[in-house]
């Protein structure tokens, strides 16, 4: 569980800093890029946050 929260984390901080790079680039393509990672990310972490919370995670 301590793995999946430390991933979870890390989904969140991914995600954050695309959006970030996103608003910061000029180039139209890097930023409609780097916003889609944002999404993936944060949606991939919500999933793991649903998954956590319901104590659907696998023992590993």
């Amino acid at each position: 569980m301590k793995d999946a929260r430390a991933r979870l984390e890390k989904l969140r901080t991914d995600a954050a800093e695309c959006e970030m790079t996103a608003n910061l680039t000029t180039l139209r393509a890097k930023r409609d890029a780097f916003q889609r990672l944002a999404v993936t990310y944060r949606g991939m972490a919500t999933d793991l946050d649903h998954l956590i919370k319901s104590g659907s995670l696998p023992s590993t």
